[in-house]
């Protein structure tokens, strides 16, 4: 039987800063095992290439909620990436942290454990700055020699420079670095990328270990369990297209396939709520009720317009317009290959505009909604503003669906459960409506399609909210780290799952809380914090 160091369980943007960070740093033997595809591929390294290969591709998984009946019964889609790098391999590549009080917060909640070890945000910077390579910031918040390559917009489209006038038309300040000393305001945000190339975890932290016999990258390797002895996590069941297969290591399991899958393999290797494991006919190990709760994702709901001419993306890259743009990256390195398609947003709090925001806004030069959504809106050029509160209350959870590790999970994220956040999203709407009817945008605005122009009572607008909210791409959460006497804590504050021996999970399942913002820069975080603390080094 084979045997490592260590063994990382998933290959997504956690999972690639650990292995390459042990096996580089740690001069550890590593096996990565993803269950997904090499994220080679000229479309994913094209900053827009993920808006032709997000719909049925094999580098995505689907994941589908159980019916949702706060909104009236409604299935809709959690796309999450099925590919090397994970989710940093197929999104739109915003770099975002999240604000200083959302790692004090964690401090606050992991205070009291018994251990030392500091989540503050003074503690987490560092994590930040060392990953960070950044081509027009160098300061105490940001770094320029990190492998992962922050850039600003290649392109920017002239919609999105009209949406970050007009809203400073609302009287909200232009910020230069939603990153920097503090996120409120509209602007352009940075991308993980450079010169037309995507910067993903897998080649900013795997790439550079192609010739490193320590580590060692299989694909398509389905895990089934972490096999446990004597309480000692010692290895992995996986599956690949050969059948079955055990490896050993010597030090550590780490878990890090994503908020909706690190549960699943958790609880079908007996770590999980012993009730729910004992209808599956799952022995249990460790009787943590945790496992699969405190599911949280940020909500986005869409605010969509057709305009009055030929502006933004649509059809960029289809016929004689993808030749064009594409001739014109390859001479020049210029034009909207370049661009993710999502260059402008803004941070906002529409009921206390000096309180930290509660939303989030995405500007996208294209008619742009889910993908049970599409035969509302009129096809053509247009624009959609996306709102999505950044610090929600709503709390969902993960099951398993049978003890079949083919299953997919059963996923219910209860998106806008909670009246607050519902009351949030209904402000975050009112205020960027406002946008669209704002110079110098509104010259170029046809009209609103959603929500339509007759319904925008604050009822008619929970109900717009409620029918169109979708993920935001950010599920976290669901083996959450907390202090010691914390029953739904799964993990201590060092990332080791309780009552399990060699087994630590470094994915966004293990934020105490959601950050305020985009989750892939603290994702790759938790990956290099994991690989430190492995390494022992505080």
């Amino acid at each position: 039987m084979e045997e490592f160091d260590h063994i990382v369980i998933g290959g997504g943007a956690a999972g690639c800063v650990a292995a390459g960070r042990l096996s580089s740093d740690g001069g550890a033997r590593v096996l990565l095992l993803e269950a997904g595809h090499s994220n080679r591929h000229p479309l994913l390294d094209m900053p827009p290439g993920i808006f032709k290969m997000i719909n049925g591709t094999r580098f995505m998984r689907y994941h589908k909620t159980v019916p949702q009946a706060h909104l009236g019964g409604r299935v809709h889609d959690i796309p999450q990436g099925h590919v090397l790098g994970g989710g940093s391999s197929v999104n739109a590549q915003v770099y975002m942290r999240g604000r200083p009080a959302d790692f004090d917060a964690w401090q606050d909640l992991l205070h009291g454990a018994n251990d030392t070890i500091d989540w503050s945000w003074a503690a987490v910077l560092p994590h930040f700055r060392r990953m960070e390579g950044n081509n027009r910031l160098l300061d105490d918040r940001h770094g320029a020699e990190g492998p992962l390559l922050v850039s600003d917009p290649g392109h920017i489209d002239n919609l999105s420079r009209l949406f970050v006038q007009a809203v400073q038309g609302l009287g909200l300040p232009y910020n230069h670095d939603f990153n920097g000393a503090q996120q409120r305001g509209v602007g352009f945000y940075q991308f993980m990328n450079r010169n037309g190339r995507r910067s993903s975890a897998a080649y900013a932290y795997l790439t550079p270990q192609a010739d490193n016999p320590r580590l060692t990258v299989r694909l398509q390797a389905e895990v089934t369990r972490i096999d446990i002895e004597n309480s000692r996590a010692v290895g992995v069941t996986y599956r690949d297209k050969t059948g079955l297969h055990q490896v050993r290591c010597t030090g550590e399991v780490i878990l890090s396939a994503g908020a909706l899958v690190t549960p699943k393999i958790l609880m079908l290797s007996g770590i999980g709520p012993a009730q729910h494991l004992a209808e599956h006919g799952i022995r249990c190990i460790a009787d943590l009720a945790g496992v699969g709760q405190n599911l949280v994702d940020h909500p986005e709901v869409p605010i969509t317009a057709r305009v009055n001419g030929p502006y933004g993306y649509y059809k960029q890259g289809d016929g004689w317009r993808m030749l064009r743009n594409g001739l014109q990256f390859k001479l020049f390195g210029t034009g909207p290959v370049t661009s993710a398609g999502v260059e402008a947003g803004a941070f906002v709090n529409p009921t206390d505009p000096q309180a930290p925001p509660t939303i989030q806004a995405f500007c996208v030069p294209i008619v742009y909604v889910d993908r049970d959504s599409r035969d509302l809106v009129d096809d053509g050029h247009g624009l959609t503003v996306t709102t999505v509160v950044v610090k929600p209350r709503s709390r969902g959870e993960v099951r398993l669906a049978s003890a079949d590790p083919a299953a997919m999970p059963l996923v219910s994220p209860n998106l806008l459960k909670d009246p607050a956040d519902m009351a949030e999203m209904v402000a975050g709407q009112r205020y960027f409506l406002r946008a669209f009817e704002q110079a110098p945008l509104a010259q170029q605005i046809d009209r609103v399609m959603l929500p339509a122009p007759d319904h925008r009572d604050d009822a008619a607008l929970r109900a717009h909210c409620r029918r169109f909210v979708k993920t935001n791409y950010h599920p976290a959460g669901t083996a959450r780290m907390g202090r010691d006497g914390d029953p739904m804590a799964v993990l201590d504050p060092r990332m080791r799952v309780r009552g399990i021996e060699g087994l630590r999970i470094c994915d966004l399942s293990a934020m105490p809380d959601i950050n305020a913002g985009n989750t892939q820069a603290p994702a790759m975080m938790l990956g290099d914090r994991c690989a430190d603390l492995v390494m022992g080094v505080e």
